[in-house]
């Protein structure tokens, strides 16, 4: 028998050699044992490859280290009380290197006595394979992520001002209709603040383009701070920036952008060893109190800037209130 070996005839009545050399075929290994004695009463030649020695008539204890027979020993045993086909997995270490095994022990009878068949399948490049494609989904998946992320970004970059972060004109004008329109329909308030940097020529003489720069991304950030989702900062270009406080009228939005002021005239841009700082004026209007339409509301508040800044600036400004003539 060229690839198996069994001590014995009778032995061929359970195993036989066309069995053993199918299962070379198919890269499986294939050992026999006998049920008390654990000594291996036949193999075939794939086995032998994987344990790099001849194993009939030897036991686990001369293939392998204690620690590895001993969990062989109790996985044949639990086979053979079990009356049927059981399966497991190993990871064993032979003199031929590291495979990852799954297992299917079947006990049988032969004429000599109980014996139990074992069917050895390597699972290993299988796994690593399967790892390595797990690995390669989730890179791609993480660069999907990455490449979606840009694209935001990208849009973002679309509607947002590089320097402040704070929208362009052409979203704040989409935003703005869309909240007068909805102002109207459910007869609630908006505000409407402009803004604008008081001194902004001194700090280009003094502290150059770049110092400008500093000064805006700052106001961005506090002004980002200062507003909830809802709102809408923007920055029309230069030193010059609108809000738009969805459902809040003049009282609310001048608090809130008291508080603001009063920030901006506490904080200082540090730049080149230097300190800048700079302080804002700004004119609230309200929808529809100040104005009933949104190009008119953008006149009041800055006709309201204008007047903070003539006051000397660092300071906030009311448009008036229209009121009705009465009939």
């Amino acid at each position: 028998m060229a690839n198996s070996q069994l001590t014995d005839a009778p032995q061929l009545d359970a195993v036989s050699d066309a069995l053993f050399e199918a299962l070379d075929q198919l890269g499986l290994a294939a050992t026999l044992k006998h049920a008390e004695g654990s000594q291996y009463l036949a193999c075939n030649q794939t086995a032998r490859d994987w344990l790099g020695r001849e194993p009939v008539g030897a036991v686990d204890p001369d293939l392998m280290d204690g620690a590895q027979a001993a969990v062989l020993r109790a996985a044949d045993q639990q086979a053979l009380a079990a009356g049927h086909g059981v399966r497991a997995e190993h990871k064993l270490e032979f003199a031929t290197g590291r495979r990852e095994c799954v297992a299917w022990r079947r006990a049988l009878m032969l004429s000599q006595g109980p014996a139990l068949l074992t069917v050895w399948q390597d699972v290993g490049d299988d796994r690593r394979r399967e790892g390595q494609l797990q690995a390669a989904l989730q890179q791609l998946e993480q660069q999907q992520q990455a490449n979606a992320a840009l694209r935001r970004e990208l849009e973002g970059n679309q509607v947002r001002d590089a320097v402040s972060g704070l929208y362009q004109r052409a979203h704040f004008e989409e935003q703005l209709r869309r909240e007068a329109d909805l102002s109207s329909r459910e007869q609630r308030e908006f505000a409407l603040v402009s803004v604008a940097v008081d001194a902004m020529d001194e700090i280009l003489k003094h502290h150059g383009a770049e110092g400008c720069e500093r000064v805006v991304e700052a106001l961005g950030r506090l002004l980002r701070a200062n507003t909830r989702a809802m709102d809408s900062p923007c920055r029309l270009g230069g030193d010059r920036f609108v809000v738009l406080l969805s459902g809040v009228g003049l009282a609310t939005a001048h608090s809130r952008m008291e508080q603001l002021r009063r920030q901006c005239a506490q904080h200082v841009v540090p730049f080149n060893g230097q300190q800048i700082p700079f302080s804002v004026s700004m004119g609230v209007a309200s929808f529809p109190h100040t104005a009933g339409i949104v190009e008119e509301l953008m006149r009041s508040a800055d006709r309201a800037l204008a007047a903070a800044k003539d006051k000397g600036g660092n300071r906030i400004v009311l448009a008036s209130i229209q009121f009705a003539p009465a009939g």
